[in-house]
């Protein structure tokens, strides 16, 4: 399992920007940070995810944290009726920002990815050592990136889980079923591997059921 911390910043949106990242593997953790002289905070924001993304090797599952609603909604819900509509609006012109969001649709292929929405400035240390980053860029401030082993990392990129029992109780149940949508189609799998082949590398929703009534209200959930 990998996890990615991602975030972006532009000074005056348009303005100078820069971007910050962390990729972090079991036993490694990868700082990565760029700039541009004139763009915007969005920009940016994929910037980071996709250099993040695209310096991951393919066949990886992936819990990647960012700040972006833009980014998340984007990938998760807007990008399926951009690309049914050849990247156009439903005025007729080219998506904002068309480029990266092929280059992100690119680096997310061949990828298991749960995109998590988090809050900024909350106090979550990778995201907060990702905004350092991507201000540094900006500002044109030097700041060392770093490369090297987890072990030797010196900030704490742990999530804490919920303080609500139910959710931790659920997290380390046995599983009955997995539950996947892909294209408003859904379907019930008995095995994490059968539900894996078919979300792996595409835009889908997937969740663990730990009994039929859990499996039932999953179900809801995904045709709400």
């Amino acid at each position: 399992m990998i996890t990615i911390f991602t975030d972006g910043s532009a000074r005056g949106n348009p303005g100078p920007g820069g971007w910050g990242a962390i990729v972090i593997t079991d036993e490694s953790v990868t700082e990565m940070g760029g700039r541009e002289s004139h763009t915007t905070n969005n920009r940016m924001e994929l910037m980071a995810v996709i250099s993040a993304l695209e310096l991951t090797l393919d066949e990886r599952e992936i819990i990647l944290y960012t700040d972006s609603a833009y980014v998340v909604n984007g990938i998760t819900r807007w990008v399926i009726g951009w690309k049914k509509n050849k990247w156009k609006t439903s005025q007729k012109e080219d998506v904002l920002n068309k480029d990266l969001w092929e280059r992100l649709d690119e680096a997310r292929k061949h990828k298991t990815i749960d995109w998590r929405l988090i809050k900024g400035h909350s106090g979550t240390a990778g995201n907060e050592r990702c905004d350092i980053i991507a201000t540094s860029f900006a500002d044109k401030a030097p700041v060392v990136l770093y490369s090297g082993s987890r072990e030797r990392y010196g900030i704490d990129v742990s999530i804490k889980e919920p303080k609500d029992s139910k959710s931790k109780t659920k997290s380390k149940s046995k599983a009955y079923s997995y539950i996947s949508m892909v294209d408003g189609a859904i379907e019930v799998h008995k095995t994490w591997e059968e539900c894996k082949k078919r979300v792996h590398g595409i835009n889908a929703k997937y969740k663990k059921s730990t009994s039929p009534a859990d499996e039932e209200e999953i179900i809801k959930e995904f045709t709400k």
